[in-house]
């Protein structure tokens, strides 16, 4: 049974999310080579839950979304906020926003376009959002040296809070700008002088 349990632990601890029983069933059928019993399952489930209840650890067992995950106890929330708070959702400096929509609109997308594009180096911007998993590499072009193509990631969309890339606005959205370069606004024109 403990074999079992710390299993199951593992299972559990490396799930991005939720993971079903059905899942983990599955798992250890195929490690095992051969059917585990969910019964067996169950009463692990039950162990590791009573002793994660115990005071010494800050983390808990919960059934949720249809499987099972660990959590941080209600005790703790307030220490993993202001970890999140210091090292998530940091704004994103102008060259990488830019870059980042040009990466949205035209991928995947070669490095070399984004800077034709913008008119200057890409590469700080780039690794930033490779880093906040903004982006990733979705392949390499064809063409000559066949560089790498940039795309957006799943997290993209949870970032700007959107379902799919159809969401974003299309450019026929976006406001025309009123007031060109070198041009005097309506309200502010040169009165000629008495």
């Amino acid at each position: 049974m403990e074999l079992l349990k710390q299993h199951i632990e593992a299972l559990i601890f490396v799930s991005p999310q939720a993971i079903p029983l059905v899942d983990i069933q599955s798992v250890l059928t195929e490690v095992f080579q051969s059917e585990v019993p969910e019964t067996d399952i169950d009463a692990a489930l039950h162990e590791i839950r009573r002793q994660y209840q115990a005071d010494q650890f800050a983390f808990e067992l919960v059934e949720i979304a249809g499987g099972y995950q660990f959590m941080t106890k209600g005790a703790y929330h307030n220490t993993v906020a202001v970890h999140l708070k210091q090292t998530t959702k940091k704004r994103l400096s102008q060259a990488a926003m830019e870059t980042l929509a040009l990466v949205a609109y035209k991928q995947p997308v070669s490095k070399s376009e984004l800077e034709e594009i913008r008119g200057v180096n890409c590469d700080y911007a780039l690794q930033k959002l490779l880093e906040k998993e903004l982006v990733v590499i979705a392949g390499r072009s064809e063409g000559p040296g066949r560089p790498l193509l940039y795309a957006t990631s799943d997290k993209f969309m949870d970032y700007m809070g959107i379902r799919t890339l159809q969401d974003l606005p299309k450019p026929k959205d976006f406001k025309e700008v009123e007031n060109m370069i070198g041009e005097v606004p309506a309200a502010e024109e040169n009165v000629p002088a008495e």
